[in-house]
């Protein structure tokens, strides 16, 4: 006999709490192996491909597309042991056996290892008004915490239905102190922006679940009435009906990060234009010499020289215990425009780099990032960021500091200006450099000695011998 085990939303690591669903990889019926990716989430860092613990068939999903999930809330549901299961995995040279200890997975991701689930106690439902109280058959309600399983037409009942209702409830006789009978988070916005009073709707659904059927009867039927009603003329309310965009996933992630920065950093600005002919003429030289080494890489390697000079720009602030920690290490930050919003990858250890090291590294986080496989360890744990916005077509900005760090250096477009060159006027490659840093770790006179030594080693390159 089959045993119907419940798969979780594990645990994802860096302290995220709930993720997005993006994409199911199963259906209601497939018959899935152990670790096998199942469904593809979105967290505040992330895309994540999740693996499901157990071997069986799938008999239920829980959470439409795009619907927020917190951790622990339930994925799907995986029939264990059954025919289908067995027989699929016989035929793959699988594993097979009886219960769940032969189909469960190792320790896959954090929060869920091997071995069975334990038992766990059968929820209590409350009887509602007008209804005889629930027997041992019947199955559990959804509930916030447990949604409502989404199925498809190729799913096959586990269990007897309970009888339909004998009447459906009119409008306006749910219990206005009670509580609202609502799973689906699409219902509630729903009503929330028609300003619509869900206790004041009775559900359609089972044990009087209010679906969205419900809510658009009540909409029309509110409208009808308001049409119904003469109106005074009244001032018009401002348009706010254009297009809302929620901010989750990697926006809302942006969103607090720099908002935060903002509430919690007094940061300030310096800027200084600088000739970077000299830059561009031996980074030609280098890629005719060898391999291939971008202006970003370069001027990250500057960075890291500068750092070493001015450590006091490589720190952070411990607000609570009130020090400044300067880090012993150089982990590089860079901005990087996707499809999915800004990221920042971090390139570990760059102080222990060389250019062509730098630029590799480089390389290969912009890839991942534009496929959207960084993973949360890539995109945390910096000390430093360089932001390129010049690939913008735009000379100066005043960035904001990605928190926790002290620092971010900018860098503008690099084009043919007129600049006095040995005492004339020429056309030289200038470049605008911008530096935003935390007051609190140093004054205008350390942030301008860190920028001047950028601009020296851009105007002459040679000066970064003395530290290679």
């Amino acid at each position: 006999m089959a045993q119907v085990l419940e798969f979780k939303l594990p645990d994802l690591g860096e302290g995220l709490t709930e993720a997005e669903v993006v994409c199911w990889l199963v259906e209601v019926g497939d018959v899935v192996a152990v670790d096998q990716p199942v469904v593809e989430v979105e967290t505040a860092k992330a895309m994540v491909e999740v693996p499901c613990p157990y071997g069986g068939v799938v008999t239920a999903r829980f959470g439409e597309e795009g619907t927020e999930l917190p951790v622990g809330a339930p994925l799907l549901t995986v029939a264990v042991g059954s025919a289908e299961a067995t027989e699929s995995r016989g035929a793959s040279g699988g594993p097979s056996g009886d219960g769940a200890g032969s189909e469960a997975s190792g320790n896959v991701l954090v929060g869920y290892g091997t071995g069975a689930p334990a038992a766990r106690r059968r929820r209590v439902r409350p009887t509602p008004v007008g209804q005889a109280p629930a027997t041992a058959a019947d199955p559990a309600p959804a509930t916030a915490a447990h949604p409502a399983p989404v199925t498809t037409a190729r799913s096959a009942p586990v269990r007897a239905s309970a009888p339909a209702p004998t009447s459906v409830p009119v409008l306006g006789a749910v219990d206005p102190q009670g509580p609202v009978a609502v799973i689906s988070p699409l219902v509630r916005k729903l009503a929330r922006q028609h300003g619509l009073d869900l206790r004041q709707v009775a559900g359609s659904g089972r044990d009087g679940l209010i679906l969205r059927t419900d809510v658009e009867s009540a909409i029309r039927a509110a409208d009808e009435d308001a049409a119904a009603v003469p109106s005074t003329p009244a001032r018009p309310e401002p348009d706010t009906s254009g297009e809302r965009i929620p901010l989750r996933g990697v926006r809302g992630a942006v969103a607090e990060k720099l908002s935060r920065s903002r509430r919690e950093i007094p940061d300030a600005t310096c800027w200084v234009d600088a000739d970077a002919t000299e830059l561009m003429a031996a980074r030609a030289a280098m890629n005719a010499a060898g391999p291939k080494v971008s202006v970003l890489a370069l001027l990250a390697r500057i960075c890291t020289a500068a750092l070493a000079r001015f450590p006091e720009l490589n720190s952070t602030v411990d607000a609570e215990a009130r020090e400044i920690v300067r880090l012993t290490g150089v982990h590089l930050g860079f901005a990087a425009q996707t499809d999915r919003g800004l990221v920042v990858p971090v390139v570990r250890d760059a102080h222990t780099r060389n250019a062509e090291s730098i630029g590799a590294e480089i390389a290969r986080l912009t890839e991942a990032a534009r496929d959207g496989k960084l993973t949360p360890a890539q995109l945390t744990g910096g000390t430093f960021t360089l932001n390129n916005y010049g690939v913008f077509g735009v000379d100066g900005s005043t960035p904001i500091i990605n928190h926790p760090e002290a620092a971010m250096l900018g860098v503008g477009r690099i084009v043919p200006k007129p600049w006095v060159h040995e005492g004339e006027l020429a056309v030289r490659q200038v470049v605008q450099l911008s530096l935003t840093f935390d007051h609190r770790v140093c004054d205008g006179g350390t942030a301008g000695g860190f920028l001047r030594y950028v601009a020296d080693c851009v105007e002459q390159p040679a000066v970064l011998l003395r530290t290679l």
